[in-house]
């Protein structure tokens, strides 16, 4: 074969591929259409019938050269990739979704403002067990300029023997102090039932790790005018806790934050092994503010430094950690929580490193 007959062939080569090209683009095109009207109508995007119909046609139709157990391999890949399409466009779509909304969302707290690049620190008691109890910590906090304030009113527990909170009584002592001293109380509500009871007490709803799929909850949050702060559940990936955040998004209330707080592996030096790197997944995927839970992940008083550094070293919007007058008296999580002067010298550190103005 002379040079020129193989110059020709190749050229001819060049014109198939571009036709195929042409050809798979607007096959990619059309699948995403049919994504769309599948999201539209709830429809999953994977339809084995439908894929094993494809294949079956492929091979009544295949007149060689090429083994039609080629030709299937070759097409189960532009399958797969016109599957991962629909599914990007899915995440596009999505209101919590950087790609959809490209600029971060700010939440104001009564002027305390989470995700502009102030990094804050979040602080209290695991449970509320008094009204001297919590005062005593805000009035710690308030000193060193902090205003965001945590507690558990209502404490859903792995035992139904342990300590399950004040219940009404708790809202009722955290709103007593917020009015008093001026703070932001963030508290965890469990069942749809109390959220417009719990609108009257506090200014941001936490919904826990273990109510992270109660979607009934999530719905219920996601109609109310008040700021909602997400815990991501124990043994959650990053898909499923973006898609609990779009529950309350496209409920109606954008006012989401975001908490890192420990995942269930098999490691037990810790209480929970800290998704560190949920951070900047988070930040990229999402334009919502994110914060870390440093004693919930750790369990451990000891590492509570380390991690916070580590946490705003790689970007987080906010550190939640657990402050109590009496850690040894505590009656729910004593091991993990900090006493006031440990908490100074904790805030102290930050400062010192660099890591927290706040």
């Amino acid at each position: 074969m002379s040079n020129e007959q193989l110059d020709q062939l190749r050229d001819q080569l060049d014109e198939v591929n571009l036709k195929l090209l042409d050809l798979i683009n607007e096959r990619a095109r059309l699948a995403q259409e049919i994504g769309q009207v599948k999201r539209k109508a709830g429809q999953n995007r994977f339809d084995p019938v439908r894929e094993r119909k494809m294949l079956d046609l492929i091979a009544e139709n295949n007149k060689g050269p090429f083994e039609t157990s080629t030709l299937q391999h070759l097409f189960k890949q532009i399958f797969k990739a016109s599957l991962e399409l629909q599914e990007d466009d899915n995440s596009k779509s999505l209101l919590v979704s950087r790609k959809k909304h490209p600029e971060d969302t700010v939440v104001d707290l009564k002027g305390e403002k989470v995700g502009n690049s102030e990094q804050k620190l979040v602080a209290g008691p695991c449970s509320v067990e008094s009204y001297e109890q919590v005062y005593e910590v805000a009035k710690a906090m308030k000193d060193q300029g902090l205003r965001l304030l945590r507690g558990g009113a209502y404490k859903p527990r792995t035992s139904p023997y342990d300590f399950q909170g004040l219940g009404q009584e708790g809202l009722e002592i955290l709103k007593r102090v917020g009015d008093e001293l001026d703070m932001v109380t963030i508290s965890e509500i469990v069942s749809p039932k109390d959220v417009e009871n719990a609108l009257e007490y506090i200014d941001v709803i936490q919904v826990g790790a273990r109510n992270m799929q109660n979607f009934e909850l999530l719905k219920e949050v996601g109609a109310v005018n008040k700021p909602v702060l997400l815990k991501r559940g124990m043994s959650a990936t990053m898909d499923e806790f973006v898609k609990a955040a779009e529950y309350i998004h496209a409920n109606g209330n954008s006012e989401i934050m975001l908490c890192e707080r420990g995942i269930r592996t098999y490691e037990n030096a810790t209480r929970n092994t800290l998704d560190i790197s949920a951070v900047p997944v988070l930040k990229q995927e999402t334009h919502l503010p994110v914060m870390v839970d440093v004693t919930h992940s750790t369990g451990r008083r000891d590492l509570l430094l380390p991690t916070a550094k580590a946490a705003f070293a790689i970007g987080a919007d906010a550190v939640m950690t657990e402050v109590h007058p009496d850690p040894a008296v505590a009656l729910s999580d004593s091991a993990q929580q900090m006493d006031i002067p440990t908490f100074d010298d904790f805030l102290g550190s930050l400062r010192e490193a660099g890591l927290f103005k706040g």
